[in-house]
């Protein structure tokens, strides 16, 4: 009985590899479809995201107005390599992280700061 039991399991590992290879490209196909869709409708907008937002705190000046992520509207009055030194309302002066500017100040431009 050992010879069949042998036998049969000889026959049972060599059945799936003849024919396996189109069943595992027809497996791995939709996973592949599934990243490649991943990718265009995910991680590429926001990877160009967060190129034009480095960008655009790279160009910002001294004068620009500018709110913080925290809602704080103000006018840059110094640049330093990661921070910016901005005026807020009263003459108030505030040291912010350059990481911390969200958008630029360009509505109610007839308000001093």
């Amino acid at each position: 009985m050992t010879n069949a039991m042998l036998l049969n399991a000889q026959l049972l590992m060599s059945a799936p590899g003849g024919a396996g290879g189109s069943s595992f490209i027809s497996n791995i196909l939709p996973l592949v479809m599934i990243v490649v869709v991943f990718y265009f409708f995910m991680i590429r907008p926001q990877l160009k995201k967060t190129k034009e937002t480095k960008k655009y705190r790279e160009e910002l000046k001294k004068g620009d107005r500018i709110i913080t992520i925290g809602g704080i509207h103000g006018k840059i009055a110094e640049i330093n390599d990661k921070t910016f030194v901005i005026e807020v309302e009263n003459g108030g002066r505030l040291k912010i992280e350059k990481a911390a500017v969200s958008m630029e100040f360009s509505a109610n431009l007839d308000q001093t700061i």
